[in-house]
């Protein structure tokens, strides 16, 4: 009898670094938003309560670059570590299906 199910897609190992890096890219961007606008925040906080001009290139420089920076690094790396494992159990996965 039929299986009625779709047949599963066997797993693409040049996938990998695609996912790895549109996922990281996508992330980067939040993490740069967010940082730019808490750092915002706080340089005009800083500015209100020295009453000065703020400086808005504070934010950019050193707030938010960093952070953005070392976000996209952790990212990189973290989802490296979960496509490969995600690409060895559905290999694994795959073989027991196609053996059974």
């Amino acid at each position: 009898m039929p299986s009625l199910l779709a047949p599963s897609q066997r797993p693409r190992w040049f996938l990998i670094p695609v996912r790895v890096l549109l996922v990281t890219f996508i992330v980067t961007l939040l993490s740069f938003a967010v940082s730019l606008l808490l750092g915002i925040g706080g340089v005009l906080l800083a500015s209100w309560l020295k009453g000065a001009h703020p400086n808005m290139t504070l934010a950019y420089r050193y707030v938010a670059l960093p952070v953005a920076a070392m976000v996209a690094a952790i990212v990189l790396v973290s989802a490296s570590f979960m496509e490969a494992r995600h690409y060895r159990q559905a290999k694994t996965l795959d073989g027991i299906e196609r053996a059974g």
